[in-house]
């Protein structure tokens, strides 16, 4: 629906048929909302992925970042070497015990073997690493699946489309129009869009989710091996 023109009285004719020529060949515009809608079904699957994959990486990057502060947090450490140093094994047990951490988890498993050789108190530590690295990547590769789906979901719809262009095309007959085939190409080129704008988002969170991941990995190691170092410290 064009706009209403309010037209002065003073206005010459010309002039004013100038202005409503241009009101009446001024062309619609197209929101994104009305063009997503173009793309039919195939863009409620992506809105869907897209929104689990952006539930998942907000949930992963608040357990991650918890993770790392506490990677970086001197203050426990420091407690757990002040007990040992003062031979008060105990209390670092129930120091380790009550925070709920990666790294406290760690130190909590090697301290739980002290008395063994050292080789079997790094096998035990480490092997909690894993599970706790393991424990941060859950549901991390979903992001990466949905970065893989949304192009091939976004092509699938590209074909879809142009099959029901071509039909609408071959019931046409004769009188094959070019708004005939638009729902068709909308749905083809729309989706394809959509498709790789998904991808790229979810390309995108997952590599943050893995650099985060990995820089918790690394503070694991180096509390690990701080850990151990305090053990083959003098008593």
């Amino acid at each position: 629906m064009n706009p209403i023109l309010l037209i002065p009285s003073d206005m010459p004719g010309a002039e004013i048929a100038s202005n409503m020529a241009a009101a009446a060949a001024e062309p619609e515009k197209l929101s994104i909302l009305k063009l997503a809608m173009e793309g039919g079904w195939i863009m409620i699957v992506l809105a869907a992925l897209l929104v689990l994959a952006l539930y998942v990486t907000i949930e992963r990057w608040l357990t991650i970042s918890k993770a790392v502060k506490t990677g970086v947090d001197d203050e426990f450490m420091g407690k757990i070497r002040k007990a040992i140093h003062e031979g008060n094994v105990d209390e670092a047990k129930k120091l380790a015990q009550k925070t709920n951490t990666p790294i406290a988890h760690m130190i909590g498993k090697g301290l739980s073997r002290l008395g063994r050789p050292l080789p079997d108190i790094q096998a035990a530590i480490e092997n909690v690493g894993r599970l706790e690295v393991a424990e941060l990547e859950k549901r991390v590769s979903l992001v990466a699946t949905v970065a893989s789906l949304g192009p091939m979901i976004g092509f699938l719809g590209t074909v879809t489309g142009m099959v029901q262009a071509f039909f609408d095309m071959a019931n046409a007959g004769n009188n094959i129009e070019i708004s005939i085939l638009a729902g068709g190409i909308y749905e083809a080129m729309v989706t394809t869009v959509g498709g790789l704008i998904v991808g790229i988002i979810c390309y995108f969170l997952y590599n943050i989710l893995v650099s985060r991941i990995n820089k918790v990995v690394n503070g694991l190691e180096v509390r690990a091996a701080e850990f151990m170092d305090l053990l083959h410290e003098p008593a």
